[in-house]
């Protein structure tokens, strides 16, 4: 029931994202992608740039920022799952966006992270 309550709240905000990316002028390719290394929440473009949107909701700041779940774990299997998109989605540019809705607002850092891990391939 609680896991229900929360796929909810996390799809509704998937769609304000969207939207929010939507008003801003970005193309969304792509939403839920899935690879065995993980999953992206959105995938966009940004003029030339491919943006790879994590996307977190909190019903309200109690608890702190939505923002706050991105932590370094997460930030590296992010960067893992668009390392392998981008093997099969060749990109001149991209980034690391984070969008964070908690209750009405909506905060959207732009390239909120690089990955640091010298692994990383840069196929972009």
């Amino acid at each position: 029931m609680v896991r229900d309550r929360r796929l909810d709240a996390g799809r509704a905000a998937e769609r304000v994202a969207v939207r929010y990316l939507r008003r801003k002028g970005l193309r969304i390719v792509a939403r839920n992608v899935r690879l065995p290394s993980g999953e992206i929440d959105i995938v966009a473009r940004d003029g030339d740039t491919l943006v790879f949107v994590e996307v977190r909701c909190r019903a309200s700041g109690r608890w702190g920022t939505a923002l706050d779940a991105i932590g370094p774990a997460k930030q590296h299997q992010v960067a893992r799952v668009a390392e392998a998109y981008l093997t099969r989605h060749p990109a001149s540019a991209c980034r690391f966006d984070v969008v964070g809705v908690t209750g009405d607002v909506v905060v959207h850092i732009e390239d909120a992270f690089r990955p640091d891990d010298r692994a990383f391939a840069r196929t972009w």
